[in-house]
């Protein structure tokens, strides 16, 4: 294609994954680093370059994505990624990092010379495998030409919310949306473990809200998953949610905003993980409310 570029992705979990394989579907050269080198290994057979080393994965990119766990985790990553990186490469950073990490790692990219681009992308599995998600970006306008063909190659659509990453306009709105999805979740999960309690057949409550302002295609997802106890492959896990449930609460406080029901929900994921939870679906919020996780 006439406008290939290489892109180097950091981070091949569940939505890093599904990114790649969008860009190396898309046309692109593209090279892989995850820290679990088995999880990176899939995308081989994409046409991806699977690095042992950030380093050595970002060698001639002109743009690095990083899709990792948290910012520390991204910060670590570019740090040891930093002999490869070169002047006017463009970061784009979709890692939900949190408004204070944001503002570390735009200042590492400064010391490098990157133009920085603060992403964090709206969506799960489904959305990133069909390369549906919605990014929100922020991010110099002399250099986004530079990262079209990354977002367009990942998104079906880019929502630019300022010209300065480091202002971490387009993290802030990724939290607060967050924050209603968590907030969903929360709520579905916890209607669901009141009807067994009651002896509700659960289907009732699908059925009072049906058509109705209530109702919702969240409601009947999350739903689905819990009373079918499909959990265990996530399009979001618990232990991610109750990170950025945490991210959440803090930015908050930082605000001076009391965020009591996201850190009520961040203590939710913490005891479905400490059932074994952990890595499935955060729909697992339901088994929080049960003393023994196999309600």
């Amino acid at each position: 294609m006439a406008d290939a570029i290489t892109v180097s992705v950091l981070g091949t979990g569940i939505m890093g994954a599904a990114m790649a394989r969008n860009l190396a579907r898309a046309g692109h050269r593209v090279r892989v680093w995850n820290r679990t080198r088995a999880k990176a290994e899939p995308l081989a057979a994409d046409g991806a370059h699977v690095a042992a080393t950030p380093a050595e994965a970002v060698e001639g990119a002109d743009v690095v994505l990083t899709i990792l766990y948290d910012g520390p985790a991204t910060l670590d990553a570019m740090r040891q990624a930093a002999p490869s990186l070169r002047p006017g490469m463009a970061w784009v950073q979709s890692t939900t990092a949190g408004v204070e990490a944001v503002g570390e790692l735009a200042a590492f990219a400064r010391e490098q010379g990157l133009a920085f681009f603060d992403a964090p992308v709206l969506g799960t599995k489904q959305p990133a495998e069909a390369g549906q998600l919605v990014v929100l970006a922020a991010g110099p306008g002399e250099a986004r030409e530079q990262v079209r063909p990354v977002l367009d190659a990942v998104g079906s659509r880019t929502v630019w919310t300022g010209e300065d990453g480091a202002q971490a306009s387009a993290t802030r709105l990724k939290l607060v949306v967050n924050s209603w999805v968590l907030a969903v979740t929360h709520g579905t999960a916890e209607a669901l473990s009141l009807a067994k309690a009651l002896g509700v057949d659960p289907q009732g409550l699908l059925d009072a809200v049906e058509g109705g302002p209530l109702d919702m295609g969240y409601l009947r997802a999350k739903s689905a998953l819990i009373l079918n106890g499909d959990l265990s492959s996530p399009s979001f896990a618990v232990s991610t949610a109750e990170k950025d449930a945490r991210l959440i609460v803090q930015a908050g406080e930082g605000a001076g905003v009391r965020l009591d029901v996201a850190a009520a929900g961040a203590e939710r994921f913490r005891r479905a993980a400490a059932q074994g939870h952990g890595g499935d679906d955060m729909a697992a919020s339901y088994y929080a409310s049960f003393d023994d996780s196999a309600s």
